[in-house]
Order: structure tokens, then sequence, then C-alpha cells
């Protein structure tokens, strides 16, 4: 059953103004799906990287002419020779939108797109499903909107939370669209899968890349780095390769979505912060599947458990926010002294900082992070809001004047 995800409002409201729109992210996080279900009257070619469908590669320009537009264009990377026949066509029409494509390799790497349809193609992530979608509970504001709305009166619109939602479980099954119902006994036989499929189409398709063998195991260590601040150079000494090729292979990932970086903050400070990123895996169940986690059972007492939690938290809110109509940028903070901020929201000439908590019980030693935060930036520069602890409890209120606790499964009106 087709499940409704954030993008769609975006989607539809971009696609009336966009003659070429793009949908970027990891395979199988349902970018085709979406395409189909609102456009189902379009007809979809899907590209493979070894078959030449319908002759597109060899001759694009009759491909073009015998499938005119609107249309949807599934996994173009496969096919550049498309892309300039598609610039001289929609130059010569108004229509929007006139072709729909799909892409699981970073535009970065499409530098054909790049160079034949700047000026010309709309562009929007799709990442794995947060718990949100995954309920069919995409139609109301979220509580990140409300944050940034009303950050001072979050509380007043907190009206419980979802029932009977497991924050274990949901990390440990991760937000693939194709495999939520599965049962819990075949989901990492299907991710297996997925990884295997990924390697050899994927990663060989994007080249640069000698040893599958020694990616793979890439792969599987970066998994435990999830929410960690990256030293290449470290990375590079535990799997015996140079830290050039480490930071190499984590463009890699970025590429073909499967691991995202979120910068440090610095600002106006005299105080000496970490340069270094933070990076995530996009996917928590299949961070999972990588480190070995065989059922939920185990990550209960897994040491990734606190990291991957964090994970599942940051993949939502910058799910949520790249579907706000106006820009906010995602940071990091930590001193040399050791105090530090999960996340920092800089939106609308304001700095929202937040903690994440894979804990039920929070006291006020918790918070010390969003006070040194505060104590640090307040009045030299973009205005400090109240903070959040997002934590793995039930209940929602201020641990002190400028910090609410959140539960991460909460509910707004």
């Amino acid at each position: 059953m087709y499940k409704n995800r954030h993008i769609e409002q975006k989607l539809k409201r971009l696609s009336d103004y966009s003659k070429v729109m793009l949908i970027t992210g990891a395979r199988q996080v349902g970018k085709s799906t979406i395409l189909e279900n609102m456009f189902p009257d379009l007809f979809m070619a899907t590209f493979d990287p070894e078959l030449d469908i319908l002759s597109a590669r060899k001759d694009p320009e009759l491909f073009l002419q015998e499938h005119p537009a609107p249309i949807i264009l599934d996994e173009i990377q496969y096919v550049p020779q498309l892309l300039n026949v598609i610039k001289r066509v929609v130059d010569r029409s108004e229509a929007c939108p006139q072709y729909l494509m799909t892409g699981s390799q970073n535009l970065s790497t499409l530098q054909s797109v790049a160079e034949s349809l700047a000026g010309r193609v709309t562009i929007l992530p799709l990442a794995p499903m947060t718990i949100y979608e995954q309920l069919g509970m995409t139609e109301k504001p979220t509580w990140l909107e409300r944050y940034l709305a009303h950050p001072h009166d979050l509380k007043s619109y907190v009206t419980g939370v979802v029932p009977n939602l497991s924050p274990i479980r949901t990390i440990w099954r991760g937000g693939m669209p194709g495999y939520l119902d599965l049962p819990e006994d075949l989901l990492q036989d299907k991710l297996q899968s997925y990884v295997q499929t990924y390697i050899q189409r994927d990663v060989r398709t994007l080249g640069s890349v000698k040893d599958l063998e020694d990616f793979t195991a890439f792969f599987g260590l970066v998994a435990a780095l999830t929410a960690q601040e990256i030293n290449y150079e470290q990375l590079g000494r535990d799997l015996d390769m140079a830290g050039a090729s480490a930071k190499k292979w984590i463009a890699l990932l970025k590429q073909s979505y499967q691991w995202k970086d979120i910068p440090a903050y610095s600002g106006n400070t005299i105080k000496r912060v970490s340069s270094k990123p933070k990076g995530y895996f996009t996917d928590t169940g299949l961070a999972c599947l990588l480190q070995r986690v065989p059922s939920p059972e185990a990550l209960r007492s897994h040491p990734l458990r606190g990291a991957l939690f964090e994970t599942l938290i940051v993949n939502t809110i910058d799910t949520i926010l790249s579907m706000l109509p106006f820009k906010a940028q995602l940071y990091h903070w930590r001193t040399g002294g050791g105090a530090e901020v999960d996340l920092v929201i800089a939106f609308d000439n304001k700095l929202y900082p937040i903690e994440i908590k894979m804990q039920t019980n929070i006291s006020k030693y918790d918070a010390r992070g969003l006070a040194a935060f505060r104590e640090t930036y307040a009045g030299k520069g973009p205005e400090v809001m109240p903070g959040l602890i997002i934590y793995a409890g039930t209940d929602c209120y201020r641990i002190e004047e400028n910090t609410l606790l959140l539960p991460w499964h909460c509910l707004v009106r």
C-alpha cells in the first residue's frame, strides 16, 4: 500500500513551474513510486546500467520522439545521452512539467545533468521514510515546524506521543519503504541483498574503486562511525589505507546518498571549537545490518544504540527541513573543553540548539551543553532560541527556563 511522503506537496507545487524535475536519493527510497502515484497517467521508462532500454543510449532523439513529454525517466544517470536532447526539447516549449526524472547518484557526479540542464531542472531529495511517513501522518505540521515558528510556545502544541512505538524497533527496521512490512526474520536478508546490489551496481558505476571487497569492509566500518566526528587519517589507519583514500570513499557514499555530513558551527566567538564535520548513515536499519546487530533485542544493549538514536533523529529533522519553503542549515557544535550540542539549526537569523538523548530519565546535567552554547553565543550574533532535548521518554516539560524535553515520537495539533 502506498504511503504518502513529506515531499509530495512541494513536488506538486514545483512541478507546476518546472520544465524538468529531478528526484534524487539512494536506491529503493521510493523515488519512482512517488512519481507513479502522483502522476499516474504518465509513461515511465526505467533505465539500466547495462541494458540499453528502448535504445535510449543508441538513439536518444528517436527515443524521445517515440515517447513524447510529459514522461517519467527513472534512473536518468544511466542514460546521459538523453540530456542534450531534453535540453533542446524543453527550450521549445513552456509546458510544465515535461520531464520527471529520478537519480540514485548525487547531482555533483552527474556532470552532464549539471551542464546540460542548468537553469532548467528543479532538484528535490528523497530520504528513507520518517516515522511520520511510515505511520501515514504527513498531513499535519510536525513538531519541528512548530518549533521553528513558535520556539517559546512549543509545549502548548504537544498533544501526546505515537502509542506503542518503540525507538529500538524503529531504529533497527530503518526507513526503506519496500521493507517496512517484512517480518523481522526476513528484513536483514533483504537488506543484505540491497548492499550487494548497491556495491555491484552503484559503486561499480561510480568507478574509482578497484577492490569491491575492500569497499564493502569500509562500508561496514563507516556504519560504526555514525553520529561521530570524522577523522579521515584515523579511518585510513583502521583500514590500512591513506587518509585521502578514506575521504574519497566517504565522498562516494555521499554521492550515492548512503552518508551525510553535518558541518561544525563556529559563529562569532573566540572560544576554540571543533571544525570537523559529523557524519551520519542515512538509514539506521542498514547501519544495524552492517554492524551485525541481528535483532531489536540485540540492539537494546549494543554500544551504538545512542549513536543510532541520534542518527534517526538527525535524519528525521533533515528530511523535514528539506520540505520547508525557506532553507535552514544544520550544524553540530563542540568546544575544545568538551561542551557540545548535537544539532544546531540556523534559520531566519536564529539558532535552535538541540540535544538528543537515548534515555528516559533526563536531569539538568544533560542540559549543560545547551547552557554552554547559550552562554557562548548569547548577544553575539543570531538570537539563540530555547533549546530542546529530544529523548526516549513520553512526557513533555521544561527542565530549565530555556530547555524543553520533547519525546522523540511526539504529536502536535
